[in-house]
């Protein structure tokens, strides 16, 4: 009898254990795979904020911006061809604890100050939710390589990386560029690798995701552009801008690799929005990006 008590108490325990995992774990694990859609579609993570940063380094006063605060939106394209995910966040889903809490972390103070990046979610949760997990996706894009748009890029290294050869070379130089953090991509060092060598790049052949080349910000920034369905043309633009009044002025952030590439770049895509009749989604602008449907809602 009280061997049998003894086991009875083990298998208590290790259902208690499991039962706690699993509290934990799911949320990281697909719960059904999804299906190809019929039509391509946008999904838009919740992957943090940034405040707290000095605005002069972008060429503002404070009283000139309607909010200071930034959106880390991270995206998910879903293609009946396949899919790409496009920007992965400030902070790596490794950073969050088995609790499920928010994670804070602070940047670089000698070049930020007391700017900080804010969490609540994990990235891969947030696909999970969806039916996805990082080996299920095609392609892995970055707008570029700070620090605010790389953090999970390991996560997707099994993906084809999709960048241009100047981006990768400044990734992987022997003196990593600023405002990086090398071990957030590094295993994309060893992912097969699309060198992109036009201006414009159809991701799947058919016109609906087309990756196009906006230099300045970064030596080989990129912007995306989707032709949904029903939402029609849109562009994620990565950090071409990152408030909504840069579009009425000609400042651009002291941080620029070009300054002078930068204008010219901002020049031909507002040309293309107007021609095309595309709405151009700045990334960061918190306000903006408030009012967008995350996932699982999505865009098509």
């Amino acid at each position: 009898m009280a061997k049998s008590r003894l086991l009875s108490g083990t298998s208590a325990f290790l259902f208690l254990v499991v039962m706690a995992v699993a509290a934990v774990v799911p949320s990281a694990m697909p719960q059904q795979k999804a299906k190809p859609p019929k039509t391509v579609r946008l999904y838009i993570f919740d992957c943090g904020v940034i405040q707290g940063f000095d605005v002069g380094l972008f060429n503002f006063k404070k009283e000139e911006l309607a909010e200071t605060r930034m959106a880390i939106p991270c995206y998910l394209v879903a293609h009946p061809k396949g899919t790409l995910v496009w920007d992965v966040g400030a902070i790596p889903d490794t950073a969050f604890k088995n609790d499920g809490g928010p994670v804070t972390q602070n940047l670089d103070a000698s070049f930020a100050g007391r700017a900080f990046f804010y969490s609540t979610k994990t990235l891969k949760s947030q696909l999970a939710e969806i039916g996805y997990a990082p080996a299920d996706i095609t392609y892995l894009a970055l707008s570029h390589y700070h620090v605010d748009h790389i953090a999970n890029s390991n996560e997707f290294a099994s993906a084809t990386w999709l960048v241009r050869q100047v981006e990768r070379d400044t990734m992987f130089a022997d003196k990593p560029p600023a405002r990086v953090d090398p071990r957030n991509y590094s295993d994309l060092k060893n992912s097969k690798t699309m060198i992109l060598t036009t201006d414009e790049y159809d991701v799947f052949g058919d016109g609906k995701v087309i990756i196009k080349a906006a230099p300045g910000h970064t030596p080989g920034h990129q912007v995306l552009v989707l032709k949904l369905a029903k939402t029609g043309n849109v562009m994620l633009a990565g950090d071409l801008y990152h408030y909504p009044e840069e579009r009425k002025v000609n400042k651009v952030p002291t941080f620029e690799f070009s300054k002078e590439q930068t204008l010219a770049s901002r020049a031909m895509i507002e040309d293309y929005v107007k021609k095309t009749n595309t709405q151009l989604w700045i990334e960061h602008d918190f306000a903006a990006n408030a009012k967008l449907k995350k996932s699982p809602k999505y865009y098509e």
